[in-house]
């Protein structure tokens, strides 16, 4: 199945799932009164709504190029994240305020009824279900988007759990134990929010991918037999993909095909890498005195605990090791 039809189906099912759980838990919370179900039906609510918001960005993230677009439309995807960190901050705000205002004023709504211990019982076990599907369709497909979902229907795993200690706990004869808890969640569910903003920063900022990804770009370069160094290496994102530039140095007396050669080979091993668009290389002829110390490129081919040469020649930073 293609990207674009897996993460489709994915938004599919996380809206189906968000609907039912909205008329389930709406349902319990006419028949009990439950101030907990209440929460838990208006959450669900929110989540419907962004789960449209996601399906319809989705479908515009997996478009295929087109003359205004000719990268395509992925870069879609973070604004998407974004509108998902919008409806966690909006939950847990609106969690953490009903739970101090009960707790303040007092006003506690038990019930002693199954259905509510059903609903929301079942509502765990779904959302978590949810997250795990969400979560390693999200690694699958490297959708931002649907790791952001993920960690919201994490969320909502913990808010049904609280909500469902709250219901136990006034059957115990506790009934503050429903807005203490639910405030205790919120927390959590704001905390996700910011992670979700963190996450999906660098792609909207230009951000550069991890120097772990930074050193398997530079070695793909290095690796070709006629590369002897690299400098002024960047890679940074471009909405969830790479885009990447480097100079690499080879002796200057290459005819065009060959040197043509050379570059057309670094460029498909380096595109070959996983999130990685598109792949910019300058040829420095050794003859122009264009070799140079990197001392950052140096340092990402570098094996680990190997201390730098401060003796070494410098045109050798981002050589070959």
């Amino acid at each position: 199945m293609s990207r674009a039809a897996a993460v489709r189906r994915v938004g599919l099912l996380v809206l189906a799932a968000n609907v039912v759980l909205l008329v389930a838990k709406g349902g319990a919370w006419v028949a009990t009164g439950s101030l907990a179900v209440g929460s838990e039906a208006a959450n669900s609510l929110v989540d419907a709504g962004y789960a449209t918001v996601v399906l319809g960005g989705l479908y515009l993230t997996t478009q295929p190029p087109d003359s205004d677009h000719p990268h395509g439309h992925e870069r879609i995807e973070p604004f998407v994240a974004l509108a998902i960190a919008l409806a966690v901050f909006l939950t847990g705000s609106t969690v953490l305020w009903r739970s101090i205002t009960a707790i303040t004023a007092g006003n506690v709504t038990a019930t002693d009824s199954p259905i509510a211990v059903v609903v929301l019982g079942g509502a765990a076990i779904g959302k978590f279900g949810l997250y795990r599907y969400c979560l390693a369709a999200g690694r699958t497909h490297d959708s931002p988007a649907l790791t952001a979902t993920a960690l919201d229907n994490r969320n909502d795993v913990l808010t049904a759990g609280a909500a469902l200690c709250g219901v136990l706990g006034a059957r115990l004869g506790y009934p503050i134990l429903d807005p203490v808890a639910a405030a205790i969640v919120s927390m959590g569910i704001l905390y996700a929010g910011v992670e979700v903003v963190r996450d999906n920063l660098p792609y909207l900022v230009g951000g550069a991918p991890s120097e772990a990804f930074q050193a398997r770009i530079l070695r793909r370069a290095l690796v070709h037999p006629d590369v002897e160094g690299a400098h002024d290496v960047i890679a940074h994102y471009v909405g969830p993909e790479i885009d990447v530039s480097l100079h690499i140095e080879v002796e200057g007396d290459r005819t065009l095909r060959e040197a043509h050669a050379i570059e057309s080979a670094v460029v498909e091993s380096i595109r070959a890498l996983d999130r990685v668009d598109d792949v910019f290389v300058h040829l420095d002829p050794k003859e122009l005195d264009e070799w140079r110390a990197d001392p950052d490129a140096d340092r990402l081919v570098r094996p680990t605990g190997e201390p730098p040469d401060d003796n070494s020649d410098p045109s050798s930073n981002g050589s070959r090791q």
